[in-house]
């Protein structure tokens, strides 16, 4: 793959970011009952930059925890045949509370499904949301999330690379295309 197009720059998503955290904020009245929930491994990252941006906006402190889909995913078997499930952390019950699941692209919504699922293993919210910075369509599932940080209509064919220095030592999201 090739990049064809540099979609936001390290300034763009951290708009992009705050005006999530502005609209969870807005759409719960506030946060007294929302957790949020990074989807391994780039909605860590995300849901922790929210927390952030909540802190600076409502000067409350929201818990994060961290939650790994590959167990619930329905693809498995072509993926791979024992995958290494990563540690879920949730240091908090999510029985009752809005849940705001945090990930970097939805793109066919299996993700998401997933992650929903997992969610429910560990107790029953009150309300479920999904969070992500950029949504590029093609969705197979009828899931759509509640927050969007960028909107990139894309060719099955490309991808959306999603870069964070805790994993790519550089911030920014690139529309990736197959080399000619």
């Amino acid at each position: 793959m090739r990049q064809k197009a540099q979609l936001m720059d390290e300034a763009a998503l951290a708009r992009a970011l705050m005006r999530i955290s502005h609209e969870i904020t807005e759409k719960n009245k506030g946060v007294e009952n929302v957790v949020l929930v990074g989807i391994r491994r780039r909605g860590v990252p995300i849901a922790a930059r929210i927390r952030d941006n909540i802190l600076r906006i409502e000067s409350r402190e929201l818990p994060v925890g961290s939650i790994d889909i590959r167990f619930y995913r329905d693809d498995l078997t072509r993926r791979e045949d024992s995958p290494r499930v990563e540690r879920t952390a949730l240091p908090f019950d999510v029985t009752g509370r809005d849940v705001v699941l945090v990930d970097d692209v939805i793109y066919t919504g299996r993700t998401a499904r997933a992650a929903i699922e997992a969610v429910f293993a560990c107790g029953r919210p009150r309300s479920i949301q999904l969070a992500v910075l950029v949504d590029r369509g093609h969705r197979e599932l009828p899931i759509r999330p509640d927050y969007v940080g960028k909107n990139v209509p894309t060719s099955r064919a490309e991808l959306i690379e999603v870069r964070l220095p805790e994993y790519d030592g550089e911030t920014g999201v690139w529309l990736m295309a197959p080399e000619e």
